[in-house]
Formats: C-alpha cells, sequence, structure tokens
C-alpha cells in the first residue's frame, strides 16, 4: 500500500542565479543565467518522498500573486496535492534569490520572509493529517507547524521536523524538536537549539527526549546518527556538483520514503545520502531529485 505523507511548511519560487564568480563586498559580477524552479523546504521533500514512492499532499499557503500560481503549477506537475493549499487574496508568496558559486556548486540563498497569515484550520485540512501515514513539518512558519503537529500526535500520526530554521528563542525549537518521531537536524541546529558544543552532543541531548530517529546532516561530509546509543558516522558520496540547493530537503524526503517503505536507519540514511548527492548534480533544489533504481543502483 502507498504511504501519504503530508507537509505543513515551506514552498516557495526559486529564483537560481547562475554567477561567473563570487564578487567581493561593494563589488559586482555578471549573473549568466536564471532558473526558476519549485522550492521550499518542506515542499522539496514531500516531492523527493512522491517521486521514490509516496502520496504527496502539502497544506501551506501562498498568495494570489504570478508567484503563488507558479508555486501551485510546479507542485501538481510533480503530482502533489495541492487542495489544501489556502491562497490568500493580495497575498505576497514567499520567493528565494539564490546565487549559485561556479567553482565549488554551494549556494548562497536570500529569502523573502513569508508574511501570509497562519493557516485557520477547517476540518478537510486537520482530516487529512489524520489520514496520513506521517506529517513532514519543516518549522519555517513555527505556529502552523507547531498545529499541525498537535493534529498528528492526538491522532498517533508519525511526525518528522526538519531541524534547519531556528527561532529567536531556542526553547520553541527545543519544543517542537522534542515531539518529533524523526529529526533531522543541521549541525548548527543540532549544536545551538541543544546548549551542547557539538552535533555529536546534539545527539545525545535529544535522545531521551522523544525522538526515535535522530540523524545530524553534515553537507558534503555524510550524517551522524544516534543508533543504539551511540553515534554513528555515515559518509558522503562524492559526485561533480554543481548546485547543492535542497539538498537537505531531499535528504529528508528520500529518508522518509525508505525508512517508511521498510528499511532500517542505517540502510534509509545510505539511500538518503545517495539521493542528496544525486540531486546536488544539476541545479536547483527538484531537477536532480534521482529515481529510486537510480539511488539502488549506487547501494
Amino acid at each position: 500500500m502507498v504511504k501519504i505523507i503530508t507537509g505543513v511548511g515551506a514552498a516557495v519560487l526559486d529564483y537560481l542565479n547562475l554567477i561567473e564568480a563570487y564578487p567581493q563586498e561593494e563589488g559586482s559580477t555578471h549573473i549568466t543565467q536564471i532558473i526558476r524552479q519549485g522550492g521550499g523546504a518542506c515542499a522539496t521533500a514531500v516531492v523527493a518522498a512522491k517521486r521514490l514512492g509516496m502520496y504527496g499532499q502539502m497544506i501551506t499557503s501562498v498568495g494570489d500573486d504570478e508567484i503563488g500560481k507558479e508555486i501551485l503549477d510546479g507542485l501538481d506537475k510533480e503530482g502533489i496535492d495541492t487542495t489544501m493549499i489556502e491562497v490568500v487574496p493580495g497575498g505576497t508568496s514567499p520567493h528565494s534569490e539564490i546565487m549559485v558559486n561556479p567553482e565549488t556548486g554551494t549556494r548562497t540563498k536570500f529569502v523573502c520572509s513569508n508574511t501570509l497569515p497562519p493557516i485557520e484550520w477547517n476540518d478537510d485540512q486537520v482530516a487529512v493529517i489524520k489520514n496520513s501515514d506521517i506529517l513532514h513539518v519543516d518549522g519555517t512558519r513555527y505556529d502552523n507547524a507547531m498545529a499541525a503537529i498537535e493534529i498528528a500526535k492526538q491522532n498517533h500520526i508519525m511526525v518528522s521536523v526538519d531541524g534547519r530554521h531556528m527561532e529567536k528563542d531556542l526553547n520553541r525549537n527545543r519544543k517542537m524538536a522534542e515531539l518529533a518521531d524523526i529529526l533531522i537536524m543541521s549541525a548548527p541546529y543540532s549544536r545551538m537549539v541543544s546548549g551542547t558544543g557539538t552535533a555529536e552532543d546534539g545527539l545525545a541531548f535529544f535522545a531521551d527526549r522523544g525522538p526515535k530517529v535522530l540523524i545530524s546532516t553534515q553537507g558534503t561530509h555524510g550524517c551522524l546518527a544516534w543508533i543504539d546509543g551511540h553515534v554513528e558516522v555515515f559518509p558522503g558520496y562524492s559526485v561533480k556538483a554543481v548546485d547543492s540547493t535542497g539538498a537537505g530537503d531531499v535528504f529528508n524526503g528520500a529518508f522518509i520514503a525508505a525508512y517508511m517503505r521498510g528499511y532500517d536507519v542505517r540502510q534509509a540514511i545510505r539511500y538518503a545520502t545517495i539521493a542528496a548527492a544525486l540531486k546536488c548534480t544539476q541545479i536547483g533544489g527538484r531537477a536532480g531529485i534521482p529515481t529510486d533504481k537510480e539511488i539502488v543502483s549506487y547501494l
């Protein structure tokens, strides 16, 4: 049976600017190409999970502007159920300007803040979460994420938290992290939200605070995971990277898809690490998401 993932979080439009080189401050450079592509931490994770065999749906908000239409079109083309996405009259849809370093494949992101109002939860949106196999949130809108988690917990639905976006009050992040069944954190999030000095200590901090799966991603170095009472190291995979945009989002979606399929944590991490690496061989967060066949061939 196909598993259902519901995402509550960011769905944005990315403007990916390929540049000649990074200039010094007060300097300038040439943009050689601009690519528009759907993005957002939560939405890209759901797209990845969908491509890898799950049924994907999103609950979020966009404005009724052209950017909002493009966000919805992009999700619709990926086969994501968008019927529960609120379109806010007069709202400004979120978007990002991303500068891609041609020498390293890394990127610098400038994000337009999400000023849309909180989701006004209706019975249909609540029912969507209740009928899901897993809820995935990214925390970019803390109010929406916590409301969704509360619904999931009340109905015994598994919760996955993308631990990257940090509130000024880190206690709020800690509260959300402790409600996760699956907590996949960036290295800075692991250190700062736990209040410890290292990503390893951050994993140990959360080990007895709720999450059943604990992972700290380390970029090109792979990731760390808390398994059987200790930290295990999972190295990254070497590829010819052209753009790291969305690699963490794809890791999350691929891990969820593999884990919900029955892979154990170690297998799911290797699967997700390969997916994230292969994504980096193409520009944008979604264009390079691999197929299951491509990932398995690496495994």
